[in-house]
């Protein structure tokens, strides 16, 4: 049994190219650096003596920063190629991380951090696309999901050594870290990771065009509904599920590191098996993307059935396994929705969705919170959860009719 076990694992990571492995390393150690970011609420509260209310104007900057970088970085990755875009959006963000932490006014922070994550999230579009060029057709999912698991390995220990390394040097050296990382991640990129651009053939490009506008493709829209509403719900679990772990059940920032690396370990052993496993089935990606909405509405609304801490892993559980049936299919939908040379232009949508989503997710759940407290937040993300499944239903009814219409 353990050995068939081992065996599926293995098997699940065959074919892949050798860029695809080094973008995951990329990832990894780019990911690894980024601790700062679930930490980023308890430093403008406790650090920087912020209000909620100006902490959640600092995250809708940093969606706003996110939104434009996205947008950038889908129209230069048509332009001039996803290469150059990801090489200095990540020297940059480096840079920018770095003088974050000697910015310690409200409007100045806000200010620099939608800078840096205008700079940041360019690179978003342009590594999605980039899977393009380095991965067959048909390991473009499981190639997403590498990427997925760099991330998520990434981030098990990003939070683990940023409480690690707040307790040892205070909240200054995270930003020191994830800027040198930053940095080190695109040198090692330049070493290893030869500049490769795929091209599409003038025939295949005007067929594929024809097929519709990224403007009247209503199906895309509605997809894009659902994105945004999963981002929105999602991102709570690095905006005010922090100031909930310690403000009502009294977290160390040691023991919200652990909690949280728990999300990215549990990906990293368990995602890619689950995905190669799904698409040996054939089952239908659409409504495993539902299912996953659904364990996202599950994983806030049982947060009001008790005050039991251990209602925070149970929580964590959820929430995790629904990440990992989202985000691979719904990344893949993106990419094989996009006609030929548009690709930059129907990513960069995607990504500006999640954008959008760190606009009004922190900012309206620091505001219910502060109004109505943490109860009624969830009950919030909960029935938003719900919305996007119903979402899901409009998009596969929409996609039916289409279909049965050619």
């Amino acid at each position: 049994m353990i050995k068939k076990t081992v065996a599926s694992y293995q098997n699940s990571f065959k074919g892949l190219s050798k860029e695809v492995w080094w973008l995951a390393l990329i990832t990894f150690i780019n990911r690894a650096g980024t601790m700062v970011l679930p930490f980023l609420s308890l430093y403008l509260t406790e650090d920087l003596n912020l209000s909620l209310a100006q902490v959640g104007w600092i995250m809708s900057s940093f969606g706003v920063g996110s939104l434009l970088g996205s947008w950038l970085g889908g129209k230069l990755t048509d332009k001039i190629g996803f290469y150059k875009v990801m090489f200095w959006s990540l020297l940059t963000t480096g840079l920018l991380f770095i003088g974050l932490q000697y910015i310690t006014t409200f409007l100045g922070f806000a200010i620099a951090i939608f800078l840096t994550m205008t700079v940041a999230d360019a690179f978003r579009p342009a590594m999605f696309v980039s899977l393009k060029a380095y991965s067959k057709p048909e390991n473009q999912t499981r190639s997403l999901t590498l990427i997925r698991l760099a991330i998520n390995l990434g981030f098990s220990f990003g939070p683990f050594l940023g409480g690690l390394i707040i307790t040892a040097l205070s909240y200054s050296g995270l930003f020191w870290v994830d800027g040198i990382t930053c940095i080190s991640a695109i040198l090692l990129m330049k070493v290893v990771l030869k500049q490769k651009e795929f091209h599409i053939s003038k025939e295949e490009n005007t067929d594929n065009n024809e097929i519709v506008s990224i403007y009247k493709d209503k199906p895309y829209w509605i997809f894009l509904a659902v994105v945004f509403l999963m981002g929105f719900i999602f991102l709570q679990l690095f905006t005010t599920m922090p100031l909930y772990y310690k403000g009502v059940h009294n977290l160390t920032e040691v023991e919200i590191g652990l909690l949280m690396a728990m999300n990215g370990f549990l990906i990293f052993l368990f995602e890619m098996p689950l995905i190669h496993s799904i698409e040996k089935k054939l089952l239908d990606k659409l409504k495993i993307i539902t299912w996953s909405l659904v364990l996202f509405a599950l994983s806030f609304i049982i947060l009001n059935t008790t005050s039991w801490i251990g209602i925070l892993v149970i929580s964590m559980l959820f929430i995790t396994l629904g990440e990992m049936l989202a985000f691979p299919f719904t990344n893949n939908f993106a990419m094989t929705r996009a006609p030929s040379g548009k690709e930059g232009r129907y990513l960069a949508l995607y990504a500006m969705a999640f954008s959008f989503s760190h606009i009004f997710s922190a900012k309206t759940g620091m505001e219910v919170i502060a109004r109505f407290g943490f109860q009624a937040n969830w009950y919030l993300m909960g029935g938003l959860g719900l919305l996007s499944v119903l979402l899901m239903l409009w998009l596969r009814r929409t996609l039916d009719i289409q279909k049965n219409s050619i």
